[in-house]
């Protein structure tokens, strides 16, 4: 990455510990250090992230492709997959649909509410 050989290192050390003293030297090293690991770790969760991405854009563009070619080409455990993907993903909408309905009702039967309190005053 840096092109540092052991003078370089030798010198920037020897500038280090006249500038700073022998007092300061290993605080400020350790303080380099942890800048360094957090920039790392940064560098390697932004990595991970992409990495993820680009395999869930590589998975959506083989359903693409699946679509048009249609499910009977693609291979039995690709399309069992496929298939218990659609059947978790209706599991995981199907109680929401229900409470969605129940707001429904309520927001409809709300303005009735509020005219039958308003008549009342």
């Amino acid at each position: 990455m840096f092109d540092i050989g052991f003078w370089e290192l030798a010198l920037i050390s020897i500038i280090g510990l006249v500038v700073l003293g022998p007092e300061r030297l290993p605080t400020a090293i350790r303080s380099v250090m942890q800048w360094i690991n957090t920039a790392k770790s940064m560098a390697n969760s932004v990595k991970s992230e992409i990495s993820q991405e680009l395999k869930l854009h590589e998975m959506n563009d083989n359903m693409i492709k699946a679509t048009k070619n249609g499910l009977d080409s693609l291979d039995p455990e690709l399309k069992e997959s496929i298939d218990e993907m659609k059947k978790s993903a209706q599991e995981l909408v199907t109680p929401y649909k229900e409470e969605i309905h129940d707001l429904q009702q309520s927001i409809k039967a709300q303005p009735k509410e509020d005219a039958e309190l308003q008549d009342k005053k």
